[in-house]
């Protein structure tokens, strides 16, 4: 009798098997993402079309702010000190002839600040109380108000030292101010919120894509059919996750690219650090949307909750565009029930710090504990039967 070459026998053996089954349901799920588009669009179209909008249309700076000059006396002095807001980035000066015509276009929402100097501007410039002038702001947008007022004392504060050094008098500063801003020298609000936004992709990427497909399987009446076979819903849950996974991580070097190499955002940190928190937020969101979808059956359902209970809190409670120190002390306590607002802290820190570790170990911790929690509570509440 001939010897028989073991290694020709397919393996037979359980953890064999499970291999099989495994590679099976994984094959299947990608099949069934290349014949759903949206789920591609979902990966790679989204952050795309967020990045442009979120990168292009939302800045937190404020440049080309068009304000009022009314001077009512023209000279020297006045052209000198009008001269600093035409030669100002932040600034797109419109001369006018009197108040009444500033404060109409104010009122229309033409200019959203006046600078007045009166006529005794120049006189009083060279007596001992000094002159002032009267800056008038549109007070609806608090934070652009506040800027614009900044940056009128500055152009003020820059004309008042360029005017003593060409005059030769000291001029009385009673403290002197040296700014020196770290991590963010540019002051680019582009470098805080793309980080940010990067992160907000990833939440709803994760949750959606996860959140659709068990109920897309109970809608189309194919879970029945995968429930009477020999997988186990541990398998099935895990043939799921995989290739989402993958989705979810193509998403993310995706967005990280456009941020450095598109914005121009500095990447500082380590791109393993970068990669290991990602993958912790990733399994984080698509362990929330499993439960979502294991929950809920109907694909409209899990979407909507996905939305609710990823974007919006990883968009208002993360640090994304607002200050989570700001926040009242109940709503901070709110804020750490959701993983957005450690990831968007990990990533703010890598982008423009570098490796933090006293900032990184902590928030990836308690990513790994979230990502435990939302894939324990699936895989425990999952169960192979029909009901």
């Amino acid at each position: 009798m001939n010897a028989v070459d073991a290694g020709t026998f397919p393996d037979r053996s359980p953890r064999g098997g499970k291999r099989m089954r495994l590679k099976g349901l994984i094959r299947k799920e990608f099949l069934q993402i290349m014949r759903d588009p949206s789920s591609i669009g979902i990966a790679f179209l989204m952050p795309l079309v967020l990045l442009f909008i979120f990168g292009y249309g939302v800045s937190l700076d404020a440049r080309d702010v068009p304000i009022a000059l009314v001077v009512e006396q023209p000279n020297a002095d006045t052209s000198a000190l009008t001269g600093s807001f035409f030669g100002s980035p932040y600034f797109k000066p419109v001369p006018m002839f009197g108040m009444h015509e500033a404060v109409r276009e104010l009122m229309s929402h033409r200019v959203d600040g006046i600078v007045h100097l009166r006529e005794d501007f120049s006189k009083r410039l060279r007596q001992p109380g000094g002159a002032s002038i009267q800056v008038i702001v549109n007070g609806m947008d608090a934070n652009t108000a506040r800027l614009i007022a900044g940056y009128v004392e500055g152009a003020w504060g820059g004309w008042l030292e360029r005017r003593a050094v060409e005059t030769g008098t000291v001029l009385p500063m009673p403290v002197q101010v040296e700014h020196r801003v770290w991590f963010n020298p540019e002051i680019r609000s582009q470098n805080f919120l793309v980080p940010g936004l990067v992160a907000v992709i990833m939440a709803l990427i994760g949750a959606l894509l996860t959140a659709l497909v068990i109920s897309r399987e109970w809608e189309r009446g194919t879970m029945e059919a995968l429930l009477v076979t020999p997988v186990s819903m541990g398998e099935i849950l895990l043939g799921k996750l995989i290739p989402y996974f993958l989705l979810g991580m193509g998403g993310m070097i995706l967005s990280v690219a456009m941020a450095v190499f598109l914005f121009d955002v500095p990447l500082r940190g380590s791109i393993w650090v970068l990669f290991v928190t990602s993958s912790l937020f990733l399994l984080a969101m698509l362990g929330m949307g499993l439960l979502i979808s294991t929950v809920a059956k109907s694909q409209f359902v899990a979407s909507q909750v996905a939305i609710i209970g990823t974007f919006l809190p990883a968009f208002l409670l993360s640090g994304f565009i607002f200050d989570i120190g700001s926040m009242p002390p109940v709503v901070r306590a709110i804020t750490r029930l959701f993983a957005a607002r450690y990831f968007v802290a990990i990533l703010q820190t890598l982008f423009l710090a570098g490796n933090v570790w006293s900032v990184i170990l902590p928030n990836a911790f308690a990513l790994l504990v979230m990502a435990a929690f939302f894939l324990g509570l699936t895989r425990r509440r999952s169960r192979k039967r029909l009901e």
